[in-house]
Formats: C-alpha cells, structure tokens, sequence
C-alpha cells in the first residue's frame, strides 16, 4: 500500500510539472499597466471545520510612479507554518487559505544570517536576484538579524504562564502538550529568573504565585497537577495574568506573558475586535506577549494571531513534541526582546522600477505616516532571531539598474525599555545576478514563499511548481541542525498529492 502511495504522489508530482512547463512564458502581468488599490483585508473570518480564521487578501502588484513609497510592520510569528504543517502531515488536507501567510512561513525558519553590529541590537542585509517563478521580473531580499545572547547575557525574568484549563482544553493535543512544553521552558529557565501560573476556565486563579527559577521541582508539580474543564474566560484570565506580571515587574528585565490556549474564548469579554482592544490596553506596560496556540476542530487562530501583533507579541502554534523543543528549547533566546515597534521603509526608484509586490504581511502594512510615528505598534525581534521580506518587482525595460539606485531602505526600532525609535538605513544594490547565483538565504527563502503561494493558488505564482520548490530548497543547502527543513521537503511532497 506505502509503495502504490508513493508512486501515485511521485506520478502526480510529474503530471502538474508538466503542465507548468507548458505555461512556463511570461505571466499574463508581466507586462500590464497597474492600478493602485488595496487588497488587504482582516476583517471577516472563514472556517474550517469548525475553525476560525481571517481572510487575508494577497497584495497586488502596486504602479510605482502611483505610490512609491512601501511602509509595514516586520512579523516574527511562525504560527501560520506549523499549522499548515498539521492539516498536510496530520489532517492530510491543505490548509484553508486565511491559514496561510508567506511570511510567517519564511519566518518560521533559522536562515543562519550572521549579526554584523557593535551599536544596534538588530544588524541589516539583502540583495537582488532574478526572479524564479516570472521571467523577466525580480525578488528583493531584506534581512534583518537580532543580536544573540549567552545564557549569562540574559537579564532576569519575570514570566508569568497563562493557560487556558476549560473543558475543550481535554484533549491530548492541547492541554497536555503544553504542560509537556512549559516543563521544557522551566528546565531553561535561570535560578535568577521568576515564573507565575495563572489558569482560566469559568474563571481565572493563580495557582502559583511569582516564583523563584531555583524551585523548579515546585514550579513543575504545579503544571503537571493541571486539569481542564468548564468554560472559559479568557479576558478574565488576561487580566489576571497582567496584574500578577505588573506586581513582580523588574526595571530592565525581561517581562513576558505566556499563553497557552486553543483560543475558543466564550465568557466574557470574547468577540475579536474586543479582545484586541484589551490587549491594547496593556502593551504599553512594559510587558512582552508570547501566544502559542494548539489543537484543531474548534481552534480559533484569527483571535490569537491579532491578539499577538496587538499586544507587543509574537505567535507560534505548537502541533508535536519537537515543535515543542523548538519553541522552548533550540529558540528558548527569542522569549528576550532585542528591538520591539519594527518598522521597515522602501521607497522605489520609478524610473527602474515599473511596479512592486510585498509578498506577505498582508496585515502588517502601514500608512507611509506611520513610520516615524513612535505610537504606531509595530512588531518585536527576540535575541539571535531573523526576520526576512521579499518583495517581487517588475524592472522597467533598459533600466540603469547597474548605476542608479533601484531603493532605498529605512527601519525604525525601539530598545525595548524605550518609547523613543531610533532609525536605520540600508542600501542595497542591483549587481545583476541570476536567482542560482544569490545567497542561500535568498534562494531558500524564495522556495518557501513558492510553496506558500502555491497552497493559496496565488494569483502570481507565474511557473512555479511544487517540483521546482523542491529544486530550489535544495539547491539552498542550507544548514539544517534539527531537521526542519528536511521536514519542509516532507511537507511539500506531501501537499502536492491533495
């Protein structure tokens, strides 16, 4: 049966390969006239069995001479990856299209970007390539790298655990997984370090108060003790989980929330737009928000996924035990913020640049006058973490690209103690190179973007195929200490058998 399984999926694999190679000529946008308009949208949900997400409308190419100028918020989640993981390898499905956004994909994985700054916590690079999927277009790379930090570099902690206990919390990939995690975490934890547990269900408890990073046995008898069931008052439970992190806040340390839920708040305050507006409240205390999401069948990501870009936070959803060990152990650094409110700025030459596309962070874009604007939110990068944004362009034709600038680049950041951003520029030059000739971040980076625009059957994903995502990750050779990427190579042949 394993092998006819095999075949059947190598058989389908040649068949769309085929089929793309018949369409493998200029995409029907190549060389149209653009119209500026938004196609971003956050607004509405759609479901999948039962579960809730926002719709998330691609961007469009944009007219550069209409609008040159390209602001948003960098995203430091990966939740959107591994959740796609678990309806392909788990639910053998693809996942709904508001399930899927480029650049937690891409951001889900360590691209071994090296940190090149003595006066900023996050350094800058990237280039420009051909691009692989539309002939005669080309990909724009941006990176940006956290500073790492050695265990003994990492100021003391205040964390405080939320976690939802109500009854649709039960099952073994959701309340238990977690506790299998956070025990992980209390193992990293240091004796400096200090850790709350705040429950909710009907209502919210502190079933342990602040304590000490030394008493880790004590700490761990109290999640292993952990039931479910009842209701479940998120909001209650937020608020709860504010107070007791605001009561043992340390002047520059590091403050964080800790929540761990299948996101079906349904007491109390629980709509969306109202939860958001809470966490809103609250980011300007000084404490960081970690959002990890688990389970399916009732899982609501829409809400946890705004409650984390609202609320000083990033959102990771947590599938199996090694994403687990990924999360609280291999990426255990990025529960300490570096940068919080980044902010990247491109404004495009409209003398070489006929049109540009941001692919991904369809709700992370920003007005232009929001980029000096230092109460605009914006989002975080945690110690020795990479952020990356491509962007797609369509080069006008004869374009001095070699001698004149094509764009230039501006980021915005706040230490994280700090309301005040301090800015940073990057200039990054057409050298004319071929896609096979960029970095293996770039070509890496490219195959994953692929893929995804391929699961939402992109509007611009010109001759790209399964196939060649594969080609491409390959040809990255990227280093791959835990095996995630050979994982993303599972992943892919996998989706292109549903």
């Amino acid at each position: 049966m394993k092998n006819t399984t095999t075949i059947f999926g190598l058989f389908l694999l040649f068949l769309i390969s085929c089929h793309s190679n018949e369409e493998d000529a200029l995409s029907p946008y190549a060389n149209a006239s653009y119209s500026l308009y938004s196609g971003n949208s956050i607004d509405m949900e759609s479901t999948a069995q039962g579960e809730s997400y926002n719709e998330v409308v691609e961007n469009p190419f944009i007219n550069t001479k209409d609008e040159p100028v390209s602001t948003f918020s960098i995203d430091a989640d990966g939740g959107s990856y591994s959740n796609a993981r678990r309806f392909i390898l788990q639910e053998n499905q693809l996942p709904p299209d508001g399930a899927v956004r480029t650049e937690e994909f891409i951001n889900y994985f360590n691209l071994d970007y090296q940190y090149q700054s003595s006066t900023h916590p996050i350094s800058l690079n990237g280039e420009v390539a051909t691009c692989p999927w539309t002939v005669g277009n080309k990909l724009i790379r941006i990176g940006i790298q956290g500073k790492p930090l050695s265990n003994d570099q990492f100021s003391s902690s205040n964390f405080v655990l939320l976690i939802d206990v109500s009854g649709s919390m039960s099952s073994s990939n959701k309340l238990e997984l977690l506790k299998e995690g956070f025990n992980m975490f209390v193992d990293e934890m240091d004796d400096n370090d200090k850790v709350a547990i705040v429950t909710y269900a009907g209502s919210a408890g502190v079933i342990l108060q602040s304590t000490s990073g030394t008493e880790k046995q004590k700490i761990k008898d109290a999640i292993s003790s952990l039931g479910s069931g009842g209701s479940t008052a998120g909001a209650q439970g937020i608020i709860t989980a504010y107070e007791i992190a605001q009561e043992n806040f340390i002047e520059n340390g590091n403050n964080r929330i800790i929540l761990g839920t299948d996101g079906d708040f349904n007491v109390g305050i629980s709509s969306q737009e109202e939860l958001v507006q809470l966490i809103e409240t609250k980011r300007d205390e000084g404490i960081f928000l970690t959002v990890l999401g688990v389970g399916s069948g009732n899982y609501n990501e829409a809400v946890l996924e705004q409650i984390a870009n609202h609320g000083n936070g990033t959102y990771e959803y947590i599938d199996n035990v090694n994403q687990l060990k990924k999360v609280f152990v291999y990426e255990y650094s990025k529960f300490y913020t570096v940068a919080k409110d980044v902010k990247v700025q491109v404004e495009f030459n409209p003398t070489i640049v006929q049109a540009y596309r941001l692919i991904g962070y369809e709700n992370r874009l920003l007005n232009q006058e929001d980029f000096e604007d230092d109460k605009k939110d914006a989002g975080e990068i945690g110690a020795d973490q990479n952020i990356t944004a491509l962007y797609e362009i369509i080069p006008m034709s004869n374009a001095q690209f070699r001698t004149d600038p094509t764009f230039t680049i501006d980021f915005r950041y706040k230490e994280p103690d700090s309301d005040t951003s301090i800015p940073l520029q990057l200039e990054i030059f057409d050298e004319g190179r071929i896609f096979e000739q960029s970095s293996k971040q770039m070509i890496f980076t490219s195959s994953v973007a692929a893929f995804s625009m391929l699961l939402i059957e992109s509007d611009y994903i010109g001759n790209a195929t399964y196939h060649k995502v594969l080609s491409w990750e390959e040809l990255a050779g990227m280093p791959d200490p835990y095996g995630f990427k050979q994982e993303f190579r599972i992943i892919v042949n996998k989706a292109a058998t549903l």
